[in-house]
């Protein structure tokens, strides 16, 4: 096992199974860190991530929970921290799409059921996990939010509605916990290959694979959870000393039709 920049860190990545989330937790252990991975019903995949993570010479373990119950995520949170000795990472990550409806056509349970995954699972598991944040000298929140919020485009209303909301969460919280030496910043994605990605992509578009909008997109390619992992690591690592509440938007800088 070699050294690396994150040796000592202990991390956890709601939604760490698969797509996004799982990307920034093997980011996270190939950057020294130990890695608690999140997931609700992809046990399996949860299981391979965790296996990626040992064979790097890391700590791992999986852990089921629904992170928009908020005893769930106080049971996860004790555990995690039981088990690794603390926690000093905490990646907001979880998320599931909206239908794509307009207001008026929108079932109440969808609203409900997707904001509270974006904004309260976030305010739940941030709550939590403060206690053994505020232990270190150095921690750090990350939300996985998106480029939605920067449009506000029609007939997606529950989505651009929790992701607004996490964003808010997240500039409220860099300023009350920066006397605790916690940094909080957002890292917000364009469209990017992964479950969730690939189902946006054909309801949007009818594509049966995704890459088929690479022309479409900045630099030849569809963003890839890669990318949003360099973004995450850079915030919580030494690099960064000075910057929280900050909001750094992985799309490549241009339009591209999914804002």
């Amino acid at each position: 096992m070699t050294a690396g920049p994150l040796d000592g860190r202990i991390a956890l990545v709601t939604g760490g199974s698969r797509g996004i989330g799982r990307g920034i937790a093997l980011a996270l252990a190939r950057a020294g860190a130990d890695v608690a991975v999140n997931y609700r019903r992809e046990a399996d995949e949860a299981e391979k991530a965790v296996a990626e993570i040992r064979a790097m010479g890391r700590k791992a373990k999986a852990y089921a929970a629904a992170v928009d119950d908020f005893n769930a995520c106080a049971d996860m949170v004790a555990a995690v921290a039981a088990d690794f000795g603390g926690l000093s990472i905490l990646v907001n990550n979880a998320g599931i799409a909206s239908r794509g409806q307009s207001v008026a056509d929108t079932d109440p349970t969808e609203l409900e059921r997707v904001v509270r995954v974006h904004a309260f699972a976030p305010h739940y598991m941030s709550k939590c996990a403060l206690p053994y944040l505020r232990q270190n000298a150095r921690s750090d929140i990350i939300m996985i939010s998106s480029v939605a919020t920067l449009s506000h485009a029609a007939n997606g209303a529950p989505y651009n509605m929790g992701k607004a909301a996490m964003e808010s969460l997240a500039l409220t919280l860099a300023k009350e916990e920066q006397k605790n030496g916690v940094r909080v910043n957002i890292v917000a994605p364009s469209l990017t290959v992964s479950d969730m990605g690939e189902r946006l992509a054909k309801a949007v578009t009818g594509v049966a694979d995704i890459h088929e909008l690479d022309a479409r997109f900045p630099f030849g390619r569809v963003s890839v959870p890669e990318d949003v992992a360099a973004a995450v690591l850079w915030f919580v690592s030494s690099d960064n000393f000075y910057a929280s509440g900050q909001k750094l938007n992985i799309d490549g800088g241009g339009s591209n039709g999914f804002r």
